[in-house]
């Protein structure tokens, strides 16, 4: 019955047609219609179909070199996307491999760097491993405690496995996740005491566990005396019971009788199956195609419906083999010859004494939809590798976080990436993000630059420390110009007061009240009817405060005139000529805020140059020329004012009210003129500031020039008060 090698293939390995004899007739007559079957078809055939259990190679997926080989065991190819995956899925992104010079070796890490690479994933290092030489075995060693990579895919058949962990145990290699291939990781005789540090937590992926109804029972009760002439059986029952079937002096004589129930080992463990799954399958497949084969009838196949090729022609029948086998599983084939990929993620769990539990912790399946194919069981314990309580961390950069950018650096592999700060005014809100993101204009990054914040408006507010002192003075100068206006009407009859022209003087005190209030328009948070306020109402009070002056100047000049000889200038200038011409001077004002407020009034605006990370909300001008030809022309007044008041300045002591007048605008003038250069030059709401500033520098002026000396003749020198000392003052007129 050797002809089974034909039909199940790998590196010669097959079952032995005895142990079909426990067979019920039923299934002893099926598979030795199989057999005898298949090989009068191959004595009539060239293309001659094998079915592997075992070959993983996914060489072996290439129809133009193999077109007659198909497999019930997975292509490595699957496996390697398998490990993929679950790298992929602990975020291992810096591994390192070991193999062997072999073609099941080289081909499997050649796939696994592409794969890999496709996920991001780089490998650090690929070292070869050889069973005799100590060079390579000692360059693994210094690597292996030298690398910064956590994770190790050991890819070796099991017997290069073997001779690599026996020489690892001389040296003390640990914190270290070991991965294996299906080849080894199943196999639990690698354990041992000396192997915990290495073994302990490793994973990889295997066959899938699976029952074979009757294979269990079969194999507990098979005896010597069902097969005579089978060394094999006499070997393995020679080693299980430590006894011998020839006379010897060593060894006890076996009887045959013995139970391979009491004996434990992986032979007597018949609960569940892996390799031995895909041996059922092949020759099930077979069957099935063998069948098919047969019941082709009127030139048509009945499970595919195309027409029947030669009846002898097996190859195409099982290319088109689809059913369910009595465990569960699913055999078919895609265009390639390879079946469904199925495997249990393993995990080593060591005790104590060197025994292992190989616990299924997870699977994956190819049949299943993208992004379901690996899962991890729910609730299932997972002991990691290097003693570790939590999952190792293998990466050669850990990621960059937010508020960085992830750069490429071309002298190291792609997982080696440098992080750079985002630059100002930009953010990244993503773990390893390739770019920096542009806040919008009304947004500033936070700290951390992970995200864009509304930026603070500023302005000057009454909150504020600087808001408040301004308010503080300008309500003070409110009440020290009302104070002034009750002291001057309460001695509105005295010589002083009528000596100064008393109409003039309550209205130059309203209008510095109004100065003192408009200060106030300038605090808080501008808005479209604050802005046009503010300028208009300045520009009107101070052209109206000023006209006052100039007009207590020009009856200065007027009053010395009228008492010369022959002298009737006073007639021109009278109440009445006074009042118009601060009437006169003020209407001009109006009229020019009128037009700029009617062309381009001012406006609130968000000023977003000056700071990046700020917002100033201030007024906008609108039209700057009538900005300027409103202080233009308070400039024009103040100039003239003070003129006529510095021409004045000699005049006698009864008239002195002049130099006063010409102290309170050399203290104007000179506070707008600086204040042009300082609002020019400062930023956000300084610039607010120092408007306030100068209204309120300009206002004080006048008010504690003009008016705090005579205030303090009427409380404190009372006896100066009088038309006699006013008069006395006068030096005689010379003839």
């Amino acid at each position: 019955m050797t002809s089974t090698r034909t039909l199940i293939d790998n590196d010669y390995q097959a079952v032995p047609y005895t142990y079909c004899k426990k067979w019920n007739d039923r299934e002893l007559k099926f598979a030795r219609t199989v057999i005898f079957t298949v090989e009068e078809i191959n004595r009539d055939n060239k293309l001659l179909p094998n079915v592997s259990h075992l070959s993983t190679c996914a060489c072996l997926s290439d129809k133009r070199q193999y077109p007659t080989f198909f497999r019930t065991v997975p292509s490595d190819r699957y496996q390697i996307i398998g490990l993929v995956q679950l790298m992929k899925y602990f975020d291992w992104r810096w591994v390192g491999i070991i193999y062997t010079v072999a073609l099941y070796s080289e081909k499997g890490t050649s796939e696994f760097t592409k794969e890999a690479q496709k996920e991001g994933i780089c490998v650090e290092y690929k070292l070869p491993h050889s069973k005799t030489s100590k060079n390579k075995l000692n360059t693994i060693v210094e690597t292996l405690r030298k690398s910064s990579s956590k994770v190790v895919l050991l890819f070796m058949s099991l017997s290069y496995t073997k001779s690599f962990l026996s020489e690892m145990e001389n040296f003390n290699i640990t914190g270290k996740q070991w991965l294996g291939s299906e080849s080894w990781i199943t196999q639990a005789d690698l354990s041992s005491v000396e192997r915990k540090n290495i073994l302990q937590g490793a994973m990889g992926f295997a066959l899938p566990e699976a029952s074979i109804p009757g294979l269990g029972e079969f194999l507990l009760s098979l005896k010597p005396s069902d097969e005579p002439q089978s060394a094999v059986i006499k070997g393995i029952w020679e080693k299980f019971f430590d006894c011998s079937f020839s006379p010897s002096n060593t060894s006890t004589m076996c009887t045959g009788t013995e139970d391979l129930r009491t004996v434990s080992s992986d032979y007597t463990d018949v609960t569940h199956f892996r390799a031995e799954n895909n041996v059922y399958k092949a020759v099930y497949l077979v069957a099935y195609a063998l069948h098919i084969l047969l019941q082709c009838k009127n030139g048509s196949n009945p499970t595919t419906g195309k027409p029947c090729v030669n009846k002898k022609e097996v190859l195409e029948h099982i290319k088109y083999v689809n059913f369910t086998t009595q465990n569960g599983a699913k055999v078919f084939f895609d265009e390639n010859g390879d079946s469904v990929a199925q495997y249990d993620l393993v995990n080593w769990q060591m005790k104590e004494d060197g025994s292992v539990e190989i616990v299924k912790i997870g699977h994956y399946d190819t049949s299943f939809p993208d992004g379901k194919k690996f899962k991890l069981k729910d609730n299932i314990k997972i002991v990691w590798g290097g003693n570790s309580n939590e999952v190792p961390r293998s990466v050669c950069r850990e990621p960059c976080p937010p508020g960085t950018r992830k750069a490429m650096n071309k002298f190291k592999p792609v997982c080696c990436f440098d992080c750079f700060e985002c630059p100002e005014g930009t953010i990244s809100n993503q773990t390893n993000s390739p770019d920096c993101l542009i806040c919008p204009p009304e947004f500033w990054p936070n700290e951390k630059k992970d995200q864009c914040l509304p930026k603070p408006s500023e302005y000057l507010s009454y909150k504020e420390i600087m808001g408040a002192v301004l308010t503080g003075f300008g309500c003070i100068g409110v009440f020290l110009s009302l104070l002034t206006s009750i002291i001057f009407l309460t001695h509105k009859e005295t010589p002083i007061v009528k000596a100064n022209n008393s109409e003039l003087s309550f209205l130059l005190l309203f209008s510095l009240k109004l100065c003192f209030l408009c200060s106030l328009t300038f605090i808080g948070r501008p808005s479209e009817w604050s802005c046009m306020l503010r300028h208009t109402a300045f520009g009107i009070t101070f052209v109206l405060c000023i006209s006052c002056v100039l007009g207590k100047t020009i009856v200065v000049l007027m009053a010395f005139r009228a008492t010369l000889p022959g002298s009737n200038v006073m007639k021109w200038f009278g109440p009445a000529q006074q009042r118009l011409s601060v009437l006169t001077f003020t209407l001009i004002q109006v009229v020019i805020c009128v037009l700029w407020l009617t062309i381009s009034p001012p406006f609130p605006k968000m000023n977003m140059k000056y700071y990046k990370e700020k917002i100033i909300l201030e007024c906008a001008l609108g039209s700057a020329v009538g900005f300027w030809a409103v202080l233009s022309y308070i400039g024009l007044l103040a100039v003239l004012c003070f003129i006529l008041a510095f021409l004045a300045r000699k005049l006698p002591d009864s008239f002195n009210e002049a130099k006063l007048i010409t102290f309170s605008m050399l203290i104007f003038c000179a506070v707008w003129i600086a204040f042009i250069p300082a609002y020019v030059s400062s930023p956000g709401k300084f610039t607010v500031a120092v408007e306030i500033f100068a209204i309120l520098a300009s206002s004080f002026g006048l008010l504690v020039c003009i008016f705090f000396p005579k205030c303090y003749i009427i409380i404190f020198r009372p006896e100066q008060n009088s038309k006699k000392h006013l008069m006395g003052k006068i030096p005689p007129r010379t003839l």
